[in-house]
């Protein structure tokens, strides 16, 4: 019978060593973890969904007001407001404005949206506006999470399908579970090289449907703008899919301030700006990237210009006006004039910003029904944006959100 192990004292500290060893390691690497900079505190009960309202209100009077320099319009999501200062996502109560739940990261946040019932936050790292989280709307709880190469600013917009987070150099699309389905412009490391179809160009604009993504650029040596048509779903993320690109011969030369307005289906609507002795247009191009209609504007566009898409009802405000698109085919049918904000839906009826109140509007005619008094802080400066859960009305004016009812 062989004699039996004896752990000698040299045994027993190199046991220790390789103890102490592993323990450091373990503290270093969460000392330099996200998840030592990440407080997330959920709430006690989901938000409950609110009811949608059946008329629109006579009148409205202030209940809370929030501080959210993050957001550029209110972010409803599954019962929640979520608004967003610095470092931190805060889910309130639309009635009361009361904290729900919290997220909050040792770092500024990039950007905030709204989208499939959650709130889309992304954070920076070394790569960029990269980090991105969902959150639950109804409690905080973390739904989804990514991480990519991104531009050091980015630009978030949602369509109820996909989210687009664009940079000047780099975009990409995010369906629900934050998986990216195209990834357009600025490679750093491609796997597979020449993927890209065009290279050094600067990403202007870009928005998207669940048939199209329209992305306007300006790229080296061409005259104008150029707009390109890709496939949301293309069968591999890394390599666009192209439906039409070409430079808008329809923009004078060097003219600034091209904007996409909306895309409906396979229509994409585009602020065209004058210059040269022509107006500022709209022109609508179909899924081929052909100019299928032009209207004339009376004035230039802003750049707080903005477009509000829902299943029944396409407007966008121009800056000073509110034009009523077709749904379909996407071509302007009216305008509502001396406008300081977009237009949200309630109770079926368009409520649009104006100058002391907001303006209620039939959607089909932009025709006026009534109008409902707002008091508003002296100064309060164009955009109004606003946005409605169940009976409670949201704006945001500039850094802070406030909740009327």
């Amino acid at each position: 019978m062989l004699p039996p192990e004896r752990r000698t004292r040299a045994d027993l500290l190199v046991a220790a060593g390789i103890a102490l060893v592993l323990v450091v390691s373990i503290v270093v690497v969460w000392a330099r973890s996200d998840a030592r900079g990440t407080e997330s505190v959920t709430a006690a009960a989901p938000a409950d969904e609110p009811t949608p309202a059946d008329t629109v209100p006579t009148v409205l009077h202030e209940l809370w007001t929030a501080p959210s320099p993050d957001t550029t319009a209110p972010a409803p999501a599954a019962g929640a407001v979520a608004t967003a200062d610095g470092t931190a996502v805060v889910g309130r109560d639309p009635a009361t404005g009361a904290e729900l739940w919290r997220y909050e990261r040792d770092r500024d946040l990039c950007a905030v949206t709204a989208s499939w019932d959650r709130a889309v936050a992304v954070y920076p790292d070394d790569r960029g506006c990269g980090q991105v989280t969902a959150l639950d709307g109804s409690d905080g709880t973390r739904a989804a999470q990514r991480s990519s190469d991104a531009d050091p600013e980015i630009t978030l917009s949602a369509d109820g399908s996909y989210v687009v987070a664009r940079g000047d150099t780099r975009l990409e699309l995010w369906r629900s579970d934050l998986v990216r389905t195209v990834e357009y412009g600025r490679v750093d490391a491609p796997v597979n090289p020449n993927k890209q179809p065009r290279s050094g160009c600067t990403l202007i604009d870009a928005h998207t449907s669940t048939a199209r993504l329209a992305v306007l650029e300006r790229c080296p040596g061409e005259s104008a703008d150029r707009l390109t048509l890709l496939s949301p779903t293309p069968k591999d993320a890394q390599e666009p899919e192209e439906y039409a690109s070409h430079v808008l011969a329809e923009i004078p030369s060097a003219a600034d301030g091209t904007r996409i307005i909306a895309v409906w289906g396979e229509n994409t609507a585009v602020y065209l700006p004058g210059g040269g002795g022509e107006r500022p247009r709209i022109g609508i191009y179909d899924g081929a990237g052909n100019l299928s209609a032009v209207s004339a504007l009376d004035s230039p566009a802003t750049a707080e210009a903005r477009a509000t898409v829902t299943g029944s009802s396409i407007t966008w405000w121009s800056g000073t006006s509110l034009f009523g698109f077709s749904t379909n085919n996407l071509h302007p049918v009216w305008n509502y004039p001396g406008t300081i904000g977009p237009a949200t839906i309630m109770a079926g009826r368009l409520l649009v910003p104006v100058q002391g109140g907001l303006a209620v509007l039939d959607p089909a005619t932009g025709q006026p029904d009534s109008s409902i008094g707002v008091s508003r802080p002296p100064g309060t400066e164009a955009p109004v944006v606003p946005a409605v859960v169940g009976d409670v009305v949201l704006e945001q004016r500039g850094d802070t959100v406030t909740a009327l009812r």
